[in-house]
């Protein structure tokens, strides 16, 4: 395996929330459904998950945020499931594993990616 991208991405939870509140909708355009009733927190750690995997891509046309699902695989750990436009840049760009890591503290949320390739 090789690694063919990696990314990181920082949230400031006080400006999220500040965010969703004033705009209600944004939830629901940035979250798949099965990711829009959790905290403050996780949403945050999710939202910094997608803008980590876009970098490690290394690009995202096309995208749109529900291409990207943050999901537990069969072990409870985070990774990210593809589909639509990320799952056709997945596919091109030959990734066969996708790592993910979230954590949260101090006021952030933050979130790494690394992109392997076989």
């Amino acid at each position: 395996m090789a690694i063919t991208g990696i990314g990181v991405d920082v949230v400031d939870l006080a400006r999220f929330e500040r965010a969703l509140s004033r705009t209600p909708a944004l939830r629901a355009r940035l979250f798949a459904v099965s990711e829009r009733d959790r905290s403050l927190r996780s949403l945050a750690g999710r939202f910094a998950a997608k803008e980590a995997f876009i970098k490690a891509l290394g690009e995202s046309t096309g995208i749109r945020w529900h291409d990207m699902e943050v999901v537990q695989d069969g072990r409870g750990a985070p990774t990210i499931r593809v589909s639509g436009a990320a799952a056709s840049l997945v596919a091109e760009k030959g990734i066969v594993a996708i790592h993910l890591s979230m954590t949260h503290d101090a006021g952030v949320a933050v979130a790494s990616v690394v992109c392997e390739s076989a």
